[in-house]
């Protein structure tokens, strides 16, 4: 396992997710050099300082970023990105450096105060001489990593990400189609629909990162379809007002895919 202190490299490290990371592993006791649109060195200066370079951009120039960085890395150095997409960007870092690669993405934003408690997908990809250090960091301060593949990643957060986002952005569109004021639904929300209001808003705030996520996933789109032909299904009794016939396939629904939180009784109000 790689030991020691030594400076690591965070390219966007001056905002967002790529400002979180730099801020944890100074608290740990690394040195980072972080770069913005506007600040820090070249990224020759950037590879031939620091043996860990960590790409923290939006998704739509992550590749980009990636290709230049990549070669100026030296083998025995390593390579991350943070995006919350991982095909792409690990296929990117492979064809463009020699050095050891691992993609990873955090399972939180940038607003929680702690890793404790916290999951990270690591999609190893190319060496092993980095990941014992990177795992043994961040499960010391309490974060829950799930080692996966980049394939299997992006399967999964078609459903977590891509459908999920593009289930909130119909839910503003019913909204806004019903006339109804923000503020007045806002006081008569339960505690889960306000949830679903909080994740809209952050949604219509970032309109270009949550389209790429919808849409730049290439497995969200069948995701979404298969959605829709669902909801089909569920429509046939709600237009027949067959309160009986909607039970049960909810009730279908729970047999074939049990809740994973089985100790949870939420009232059917919220």
């Amino acid at each position: 396992m790689k030991t020691g202190i030594f400076p690591l490299g965070i390219i966007g490290g001056t905002g967002g997710m790529g400002k979180w990371f730099a801020d944890f592993f100074r608290r740990n006791g690394y040195p980072v050099v972080a770069t913005g649109r506007t600040r820090g060195p070249d990224f020759a200066s950037l590879a031939a300082t620091c043996p860990v370079v960590i790409v923290s951009v939006p998704i739509a120039i992550t590749e980009a970023v990636i290709e230049k960085i990549g070669p100026c890395l030296p083998p025995e150095s390593l390579l991350m990105d943070l995006t919350s997409l991982k095909e792409g960007p690990v296929r990117a870092m492979l064809a463009a450096t020699a050095a050891e690669v691992i993609g990873l993405h955090p399972l939180f934003g940038p607003g929680v105060t702690s890793l404790s408690g916290q999951n990270i997908a690591v999609c190893p990809a190319r060496g092993n001489s980095w990941l014992p250090w990177l795992r043994d960091i961040l499960e010391k301060n309490g974060a829950h990593l799930v080692e996966t593949t980049p394939a299997r990643h992006d399967e999964l957060m078609a459903v977590i990400q891509a459908l999920n986002h593009f289930l909130t952005a119909a839910l503003g569109l019913s909204v806004a189609a019903a006339g109804i004021e923000p503020e007045e639904l806002r006081r008569f929300s339960t505690p889960v629909f306000r949830e679903r209001l909080d994740h809209l808003h952050r949604l219509l705030s970032h309109p270009d990162l949550y389209a790429h996520l919808i849409a730049g996933n290439s497995y969200g789109k069948k995701s979404i379809i298969s959605t829709i032909n669902h909801l089909e299904a569920l429509l046939a009794p709600v237009r027949g007002g067959d309160t009986a016939a909607l039970a049960a396939q909810l009730r279908a629904i729970s047999a074939s895919s049990p809740s994973p939180r089985s100790d949870t009784h939420e009232s059917a109000e919220e």
